[in-house]
């Protein structure tokens, strides 16, 4: 059984200045810092942001889910501001799903301080387990996007200040 759930939100700010946040660690960092009610720690375990690189993901307990995981950047694409983790040790795994990948689309508006960022779950889970497919939720992704908007807003504003 495979799924997909989808989420965009637009940025006031250009797709260039958007993906230095989210074509990076940058984004685990963020969260990390501003979202303790989600992550207690965001932990770079092997690589400097590029293809290859694993984070391990810990929640703060009580957070529906996983308690925690490791993801890998599987795919970064600089031109077409695309990148795609997936979900490697723990975490949806051990729930039977064969495969959560999560990927971070910027979308240029054409206007000068717009752009879209366009956030994508798929995943695959065994027949046995599809029940746990309800684990699966684009909330806190979207959570996540808000927080990144206002962060990237606030640098806006203070760059504009200057």
């Amino acid at each position: 059984m495979s799924g997909q759930l989808e989420h965009e939100l637009e940025l006031n700010v250009p797709a260039s200045e958007a993906w230095d946040l989210f074509g990076t660690i940058g984004i685990g960092k963020l969260v990390e810092a501003e979202m303790p009610e989600l992550f207690q720690k965001v932990e770079l375990i092997e690589g400097d942001g590029g293809v290859g690189t694993i984070l391990k993901l810990t929640f703060t307990p009580g957070t529906p889910g996983p308690a925690s995981y490791k993801e890998k950047f599987t795919k970064i694409d600089n031109e077409k501001l695309i990148k795609e983790t997936e979900v490697v040790e723990g975490g949806y795994l051990e729930f039977g799903f064969t495969l959560f990948r999560v990927r971070f689309e910027i979308i240029e508006k054409g206007e000068e301080y717009s752009s879209i960022i366009k956030t994508t779950i798929e995943y695959e889970i065994k027949e046995e387990h599809a029940a746990n497919a309800s684990f699966v939720s684009i909330e806190p992704l979207a959570n996540i996007m808000e927080v990144a908007k206002n962060y990237l807003n606030r640098n806006k504003a203070s760059k504009e200040a200057k």
